[in-house]
């Protein structure tokens, strides 16, 4: 997809045949540390442990994923220690961060270690991806709360990052170009007792929350807490009953799917407001973050409270893989919607805001959904996304399929002053697509927003394909290296729900309907 010279050798690398590979094998470590992204932090991990060279590119890669899960697990030792040297609260909340984050790392690495682990290259390709986000995530909260100088540089002066690309750079290129997706209907990790929960029309729940007393607790912290304790991982359903919940709740990567039921996104909220402003980190802000696999929302508004004033206050953060959100609502101004990473899927949604409102590097496909731009601050502009990908290997993006791009009540009298646009590219290999989507007048003529000079517009993919309304003609676009309006349906289709997701696989036959095609 990308038509950088990088991308061009690694694709010439993977039309290597294995027999090829074998032949090569014996020129040694420095003819396979040539196939990664940093060829010297390669050679340097072979060298330390004076280790052989692998015989094929199956124990290559398994070797160079091993490595970085040596690091990281040494580099999130060392950050347990460093937390005491934090001089500030804002460093400790930084600190804190990528404490979690390097956790979830050796989470993901584990991931693709883990024999017993039934993967497809497609899985390891985002695990590998997320592992690379969270450490990006965690610069990220010292740079936001100013504080980069000296507790970053304690916790991050290791080759962690370079590691995690080599991996993705030789899994990419040993994966191919295809997305792998199951055989059946469902994947394997879908017992058959999930199956028939998901086929049916009424779902069985597990707990109740009402904040009347009527049901088995009055806060979605204590139903989640009850559930965390279950002794599987099978579906665990929490219906949570009409009312304003202010909670900030944290679904954790051991906390596997779990499902919130609302009674609409008009009359259940879970609401917070937590900010950057008010000391957070972005990661730290949100009023509902989920790392868990399997998390399904259905009817619930997620709300941070925040306000404009306060900068990025995310409503719903979620890095949970093969996550979705069914007639969901979320509301907020700046950094709304935190896609950060692994595989989620958006259906019939609504989501409001104004800076960046849907942002991170998830791969993530938002079909039929309602995207609504509020009135921003003066002098600020609007930009509905900001995606976050920093390496070209990394399997994400921000997909918008057949949705609908608005000005809320209180834009529409100030459209005019205000400009809004698509997106903007918040890291160098940002990826955003818009497809069969209506764009009204709202959205300016350009399309896209610059982040800063010309950063990111020769290497970021921006696409537009069959929009509809009266800002999809495209003759007045910016005309950036990576953007483009995309001619054909074949390149259209690799941001589809069937291939950019690979959601033939876990979507089918639940209670979610989808589109998984064009």
């Amino acid at each position: 997809m990308e038509r950088s010279l990088g991308v061009f050798f690694f694709l010439h690398f993977f039309l290597l045949s294995s027999a090829a590979f074998s032949k090569h094998a014996s020129n040694g470590i420095d003819w396979w540390c040539r196939k990664t992204t940093y060829p010297e932090t390669c050679k340097y991990f072979f060298n330390q442990g004076s280790k052989a060279a692998p015989k094929d590119m199956t124990e290559f890669k398994k070797m160079v994923i091993q490595f970085a899960m040596e690091r990281a697990l040494g580099a999130e030792s060392h950050t347990k220690g460093v937390g005491s040297k934090c001089r500030n609260g804002k460093e400790k909340a930084a600190w804190a961060d990528c404490l979690k984050l390097y956790q979830n790392t050796i989470f993901q690495l584990n991931q693709t270690l883990d024999s017993a682990t039934k993967c497809t290259e497609f899985d390891i390709q985002t695990w590998l991806s997320t592992a690379l986000t969270n450490l990006e995530t965690c610069r990220t909260g010292f740079a936001e709360l100013n504080v980069s100088d000296y507790i970053l540089q304690l916790i991050m002066s290791n080759n962690v990052t370079k590691l995690i690309s080599n991996s993705l750079a030789i899994n990419n290129a040993s994966a191919g170009l295809g997305k792998e997706t199951y055989k059946k209907g469902f994947p394997s990790w879908l017992s058959g007792g999930d199956r028939r929960l998901l086929q049916s029309s009424s779902t069985k729940v597990d707990l109740v929350v009402a904040q009347d007393g009527s049901g088995n607790h009055t806060t979605v912290g204590a139903a989640l807490e009850e559930a965390a304790k279950r002794k599987t991982n099978g579906r665990f359903v929490i219906q949570v009953k009409r009312g304003v919940y202010q909670e900030n709740l944290e679904i954790g990567s051991k906390m596997k799917n779990i499902m919130l039921i609302g009674d609409g996104m008009r009359f259940t909220f879970i609401t917070g407001n937590r900010s950057v402003g008010g000391g957070s980190t972005t990661f730290n802000s949100a009023t509902v973050a989920v790392t868990g696999e399997g998390f399904i929302a259905r009817g619930i508004t997620f709300r941070n409270t925040a306000g404009p004033e306060n900068h990025q206050a995310v409503a719903l953060r979620s890095g949970a893989d093969l996550s979705v959100f069914y007639r969901c609502a979320f509301e907020g101004y700046q950094d709304t919607l935190y896609v950060h990473s692994q595989r989620q899927f958006y259906k019939e949604c609504y989501i409001y805001g104004t800076v960046d409102f849907i942002f991170g590097n998830a791969a993530v496909v938002l079909q039929n959904c309602m995207i609504y731009a509020r009135r921003p601050m003066n002098g600020q502009k609007n930009a509905v996304t900001a995606q976050g990908r920093t390496d070209p290997n990394q399997n994400t993006g921000i997909s918008i399929h057949n949705s609908r791009v608005m000005a809320t009540d209180d834009l529409k009298p100030v459209e005019s002053t205000v400009k809004t646009y698509l997106g903007r590219p918040w890291k160098e290999y940002s990826r955003t697509v818009f497809m069969k989507t209506y764009l009204d007048s709202l959205v300016d003529p350009t399309g896209w927003l610059e982040w800063d000079g010309d950063f990111a517009l020769d290497t970021l993919y921006y696409g537009e394909y069959n929009n509809i309304g009266p800002r999809s003609p495209t003759s007045q676009r910016v005309n950036w290296k990576g953007y483009r309006v995309i001619r054909n349906s074949t390149e259209a289709s690799e941001f589809t729900v069937q291939n950019f997701i690979a959601g033939q696989s876990w979507l089918p036959d639940t209670e979610v309907p989808f589109t998984p095609g064009l």
